[in-house]
């Protein structure tokens, strides 16, 4: 672990220990941890997920350039990550809905989506270059894309069809699609997204005034979310979540790597640097993303808040480990 990482993640910490503060002075409001009007953690999520997320999904997926993406590289990643996360949200389901009919999508996306910005790009630029580094923003352009779109459409699911079951009507089939489709479609994830692939279709680009202003929304997805961490680790602490947030943190930092190795490895036949640079991505700690999921469904907010801060701590240990493994395979 180089010393550039390790700086990035004391970043991190820091930034995440200003928002515990904050919470804990109560700097931005009284703390509210049933989530109503006004609780600070709730507003710095609703701000993330309804104005400065959107912008950074159009304004990447409007600039996407498609046609040149790797591929191979892509699908080798997403298969095993799309894997991985189905087993996790399936698994949820069958346990029953005792945190809610949301709480399996949450999970899931704990367990599957990594902090590939912040911390995910220096890395791979630290330890692979320029050419890797090209690797893992391809990975990034479509990684909030693919994975916050599907576990949308899942949870959308999941809480229409809890709302026809909890009605005094039968539940209908078509009602319930209905709903799912209207709800996943017009979505502060997905709509942008939709938006953002229409506008790229037409080959016009983005003028400078908006892409320079799509730029700063986006650019304060990363800073809001760790301190929103802080801030829900101040209301919530760690009583109740630690074990359920250590499960989540094992699968994102050893299951999730090792079957994208495996994956990777002996079904797509990556090797070297594409490999190695897939690996990584898919072992970095779990990303702030998910604690915004779980705000806007209102469900496990303390559990993906617990699983960010220990996942982080133990990826210097866990990273390290898969760093000597690939060199291992390489050399």
């Amino acid at each position: 672990m180089t010393i550039a990482i390790v700086y990035k993640l004391l970043a991190i910490f820091f930034t995440v220990v200003l928002g515990y503060v904050a919470g804990r002075l109560q700097w931005l409001g009284r703390l509210n941890p049933q989530g109503q009007d006004g609780d600070p953690a709730r507003v710095l999520g609703n701000v993330a997920f309804f104005i400065f997320v959107p912008a950074l999904l159009f304004r990447t997926t409007a600039r996407l350039d498609l046609a040149h993406l790797p591929w191979p590289t892509l699908l080798a990643f997403f298969v095993p990550v799309l894997l991985v996360m189905f087993s996790v949200y399936l698994w949820q389901r069958r346990r029953g809905p005792a945190a809610g009919a949301a709480a399996p999508a949450v999970r899931a996306i704990s367990s599957s989506f990594g902090n590939s910005v912040q911390l995910g790009i220096p890395l791979a630029a630290a330890l692979f270059g320029e050419a890797g580094l090209a690797i893992h923003v391809a990975l990034v352009s479509l990684h909030a894309l693919v994975l916050l779109s599907v576990l949308t459409a899942l949870v959308e699911l999941d809480l229409a069809r809890a709302s026809a079951q909890h009605a005094a009507a039968p539940p209908r089939l078509w009602a319930t699609l209905r709903t799912t489709i209207r709800n996943t479609i017009i979505h502060p994830v997905v709509l942008p997204v939709l938006a953002g692939l229409a506008w790229n279709a037409t080959g016009l680009g983005l003028h400078g005034v908006v892409d320079e202003s799509l730029l700063t929304l986006g650019a304060a997805v990363v800073p809001v979310c760790l301190v929103l961490i802080g801030v829900t680790l101040a209301a919530y602490g760690l009583q109740g979540s630690l074990g359920a947030a250590l499960a989540v943190s094992l699968v994102k930092l050893l299951v999730l790597p090792a079957m994208v190795l495996l994956v990777a490895h002996w079904g797509f036949g990556l090797s070297g640097l594409p490999l190695a640079v897939v690996v990584m991505m898919a072992s970095l700690p779990v990303g702030s993303n998910a604690l915004i999921f779980a705000q806007r469904y209102e469900t496990l907010q303390a559990e993906a808040t617990t699983a960010a801060v220990i996942s982080t701590a133990a990826f210097a240990l866990t990273g390290s480990f898969w760093l000597a493994l690939l060199g291992w395979m390489d050399g």
